[in-house]
C-alpha cells in the first residue's frame, strides 16, 4: 500500500479541521434550539412544568455565562486543547443525559449546569486554539466559517428540532448531537495545543466576584423577564460584583500577583471597541430571535417548521455573506465593513416594524431579513478576528473569554430584555384597551387586569379562544379582538431593542474607523 505523503495529509488536517471547529460551534448553538422546540413534549414526557422546563434552560444560559471568564483561565492552567475537549465532554453527557433523563433533576444536573459549565470552557478554548492554529487570510475564513455556523445554527434549529421532535423523538436531537461530539473529537490529533507561558497563579476572589457579578446581572434579568421579585436587587448585586472586579483586578495586578483577567487587556482601544461591538451584535440577535419566533408561532399560528422555514431568509443570507465578506472584502478596512454591517442590520429589522401588524405569512418578511441578515453576516465575518488581533499569544485565551463573555452576556440581555418589554407592553396594551372597551363589563376589566398583572402571555387567538370557552360571546369576542391589536404593538415595541442596539453599533462603528486597522494579516498557513 502506497503511503500518503506528509504534505497532503497537512493540507488534508488544514481543510479539515476548520469544518470539526465549525461543527463544534454548531452543537453549541443548536443544542438550547432543540430544548426549546421541545418544552411541551419534555413536559408531557417527564411529567412536569413549563416553568421548570423553561428554569433549566434560563440556568444552563446562567452557568455559562457566569463561569466563561473562570472557564478561560482554567484553560491556561490546563491547555487550551483539553479545556476544548472537555468543555466538548461536558456538552456529550449533557446530551446524553436528555436522551435517558427521567427527571427534571436529571436535566438540570447534567444538561443545564454540567453544559453550562462545558460552555463556558468551550468558548474561549476554541477561539484561542483558532487564533493558534491558522494565521492571515486563513484564520480570519476560520473565525468566519466558526461564526457562520453558530449563526446558522441558531435559525435552523426549530426547524431541526421541531421536524425531529413532530415526527420522531425530541430525544433523538440529542442523540445526534453526542454523534457530532464524537465526529468532532475523532479529529482532535489535527488541532495543535496553544500553550499558556504566563504566569499560572490562581485568583479565587476574582473568581468568585466573576461568578457573582456576571451571575447577578444575567440572573435578575431573566428573572425580569419572567416577572419574578427582587430583580433590583440581583441587578444591584451583579453590578456591585462586577464593580468589585474591576476593582480587584487592577490591585492584584499592581501587587504583583495573577489576577482572574489581565487588567491590561483593556489597554487596547481596539479589544474594547471589538467587544462592545460583539456584545451589541448579539443583543440585536437576541431580540429578533424572541420576538420573530413569538410572530410567526403566537400571532401567524406557524408551527416549529414552518417558523423555521420563515426564519430561514435571516440565517441562510447570514451564512452566506459570512463566507463571501472572507473572500472578497479582504483589501477592505474590518471598520468600515463592521460599520457596514451594522447599517444593514438596523435597516432590516427596522423595516420589520411596519410589516408586523400586516403581514399575513411569513414570507412576507424575506427583504427585511435578508438584509438583516447580510449585515449580521459581515459583522460575524470581522469581529472574533478584529477583536483578538492586537491580542498575543500569551494573553489570548483571557482575550478570547473575555470576547464570548461579552457575547453571551450580550444574547442573554437581548433575549431578557427584548422579552421584558415585549410582555410589559402587552400588558398595558392590553389593560388600556379592555379599560377603554364598551362591551367588557367592570368585572371583566378588573379581572383582565388582574390576570396581566400575575402572568402576561402572548397567546395566539386559537388558545385565547378555547380558553374563554365558558364567557358570553359578545365578551369572547371583544377579548379576542383586544389580543389581535394588542399584539402587535406588543412585538413593535420590542424589535425597537435590537434596533437601538444596531444604532448603537453604528455609532461606535464610527470610532471603529478613526483608530488604525489591526495588524496586517500574515501569510496564510497553518501553524504545526
Amino acid at each position: 500500500m502506497t503511503e500518503v505523503p506528509s504534505s497532503e495529509q497537512a493540507t488534508g488536517g488544514k481543510r479539515l479541521l476548520p469544518l470539526l471547529l465549525a461543527m463544534a460551534m454548531f452543537v453549541l448553538v443548536v443544542d438550547t434550539s432543540l430544548m426549546n422546540v421541545s418544552i411541551s413534549y419534555v413536559v408531557k414526557d417527564l411529567d412536569t412544568t413549563v416553568s421548570g422546563v423553561q428554569s433549566a434552560i434560563a440556568l444552563e444560559a446562567l452557568v455559562s455565562a457566569a463561569f466563561i471568564l473562570i472557564g478561560s483561565k482554567i484553560g491556561d492552567l490546563i491547555g487550551r486543547k483539553r479545556a476544548y475537549v472537555l468543555g466538548l465532554l461536558g456538552y456529550a453527557v449533557g446530551a446524553s443525559a436528555m436522551a435517558v433523563a427521567q427527571s427534571l433533576t436529571a436535566i438540570i444536573i447534567f444538561w443545564a449546569i454540567l453544559g453550562g459549565i462545558g460552555a463556558s470552557l468551550l468558548l474561549p478554548a476554541m477561539q484561542s486554539l483558532i487564533h493558534g492554529n491558522f494565521e492571515g487570510a486563513a484564520q480570519k475564513k476560520v473565525y468566519a466559517l466558526v461564526g457562520a455556523a453558530a449563526a446558522i445554527a441558531a435559525a435552523v434549529g426549530p426547524l431541526i428540532g421541531g421536524f425531529i421532535t413532530t415526527y420522531l423523538s425530541w430525544r433523538l436531537g440529542f442523540v445526534l448531537e453526542v454523534v457530532i461530539i464524537a465526529v468532532v473529537l475523532s479529529g482532535i490529533k489535527l488541532v495543535k495545543d496553544v500553550p499558556y507561558t504566563g504566569p499560572k497563579g490562581i485568583d479565587t476572589v476574582g473568581a468568585a466576584l466573576s461568578v457573582l457579578g456576571m451571575g447577578g446581572v444575567v440572573l435578575g434579568i431573566l428573572v425580569w423577564q419572567e416577572g419574578g421579585e427582587a430583580v433590583g436587587a440581583l441587578l444591584a448585586t451583579g453590578a456591585v460584583g462586577l464593580g468589585s472586579l474591576s476593582y480587584w483586578l487592577v490591585r492584584r495586578k499592581k501587587s504583583g500577583k495573577t489576577p482572574l483577567l489581565d487588567p491590561d487587556l483593556f489597554k487596547s482601544k481596539i479589544f474594547r471597541l471589538g467587544i462592545t461591538q460583539q456584545m451589541l451584535q448579539q443583543i440585536a440577535l437576541g431580540g429578533v430571535m424572541i420576538v420573530l419566533p413569538i410572530y410567526l408561532q403566537m400571532v401567524l399560528e406557524y408551527n416549529a417548521m414552518q417558523a423555521g422555514l420563515s426564519l430561514a431568509p435571516l440565517s441562510l443570507s447570514m451564512f452566506a455573506v459570512a463566507l463571501l465578506a472572507g473572500k472578497k472584502l479582504g483589501n477592505k478596512r474590518p471598520s468600515v465593513i463592521v460599520c457596514w454591517g451594522f447599517s444593514l442590520l438596523t435597516v432590516g429589522i427596522g423595516a420589520l416594524v411596519p410589516l408586523v401588524p400586516r403581514a399575513d405569512f411569513g414570507w412576507a418578511l424575506v427583504l427585511p431579513l435578508i438584509v438583516a441578515g447580510s449585515g449580521m453576516g459581515l459583522l460575524v465575518s470581522q469581529l472574533n478576528n478584529y477583536t483578538l488581533s492586537p491580542i498575543s499569544d500569551e494573553r489570548v485565551s483571557e482575550a478570547a473569554g473575555t470576547n464570548s463573555a461579552a457575547g453571551s452576556f450580550g444574547l442573554s440581555f437581548g433575549l431578557a430584555f427584548a422579552g421584558a418589554i415585549m410582555l410589559a407592553t402587552l400588558s398595558f396594551t392590553f389593560t388600556s384597551m379592555s379599560d377603554s372597551s364598551t362591551v367588557l363589563p367592570a368585572a371583566e376589566q378588573e379581572q383582565v387586569a388582574q390576570v396581566l398583572e400575575d402572568d402576561a402571555e402572548v397567546m395566539s387567538n386559537t388558545a385565547l379562544d378555547a380558553l374563554l370557552v365558558d364567557q358570553p360571546p359578545e365578551i369572547k369576542a371583544e377579548i379576542i379582538r383586544i389580543n389581535t391589536d394588542a399584539r402587535p404593538i406588543a412585538l413593535q415595541v420590542a424589535l425597537l431593542i435590537p434596533i437601538l442596539a444596531g444604532l448603537l453599533g453604528l455609532l461606535n462603528s464610527l470610532r471603529m474607523i478613526r483608530q488604525p486597522d489591526p495588524p496586517a494579516p500574515k501569510s496564510e498557513t497553518v501553524l504545526g
